[in-house]
C-alpha cells in the first residue's frame, strides 16, 4: 500500500539542480525534495511520497487528516507518521535497489544519450 503523509515546510534551499526541505509531520522532521512542487514555499503544506512532495495541499485538508488519524488513534505521538515514513523509505530502497538490478546498465544508458524532451526539458 502507498501512503502520502501531509507535512509543514519548515525550511527550504536549492541544493545543486534540486529543491530539498526540512518538513514536519506533527512531532517528527525529516529532509523531502520538492522537486515535484518547485512552487512550494516554507510555510506550506505538502503531501510527501517515498521521500518527495508530490503536491500542496491547504493546511485546512493537512489539519484534518491529522485530525482523522488521532481520531482512528493511528497518531499516537507521531507513530503513524514515523511509522508511515519508514515504510515509505523501505518502499524507496527497495525501488531503487530493483530499478539497479532490473534496468539497463549505465553504459547503455550513456550510450542511448540523456533522456530530455523535445523543449529541452529533463
Amino acid at each position: 500500500m502507498c501512503l502520502a503523509v501531509p507535512g509543514k515546510i519548515v525550511e527550504a534551499a536549492d541544493v545543486g539542480s534540486s529543491r530539498i526541505a526540512k518538513v514536519q509531520f506533527g512531532g517528527v522532521s525529516r529532509q523531502v525534495y520538492l522537486d515535484f512542487v518547485p512552487e512550494a514555499q516554507p510555510g506550506d503544506y505538502v503531501l510527501v511520497h517515498v521521500g518527495f512532495a508530490i503536491s500542496r495541499v491547504e493546511p485546512e485538508e493537512a489539519l484534518r487528516t491529522y485530525e482523522l488519524l488521532k481520531q482512528m488513534g493511528a497518531l499516537a505521538e507521531g507513530a503513524a507518521v514515523e511509522n508511515a515514513l519508514a515504510e515509505d523509505a523501505l518502499a524507496e530502497d527497495a525501488s531503487v535497489e530493483n530499478a539497479l538490478a532490473e534496468g539497463p546498465s549505465v553504459e547503455d544508458a550513456l550510450a542511448e544519450g540523456p533522456l530530455v524532451k523535445e523543449d529541452g526539458q529533463p
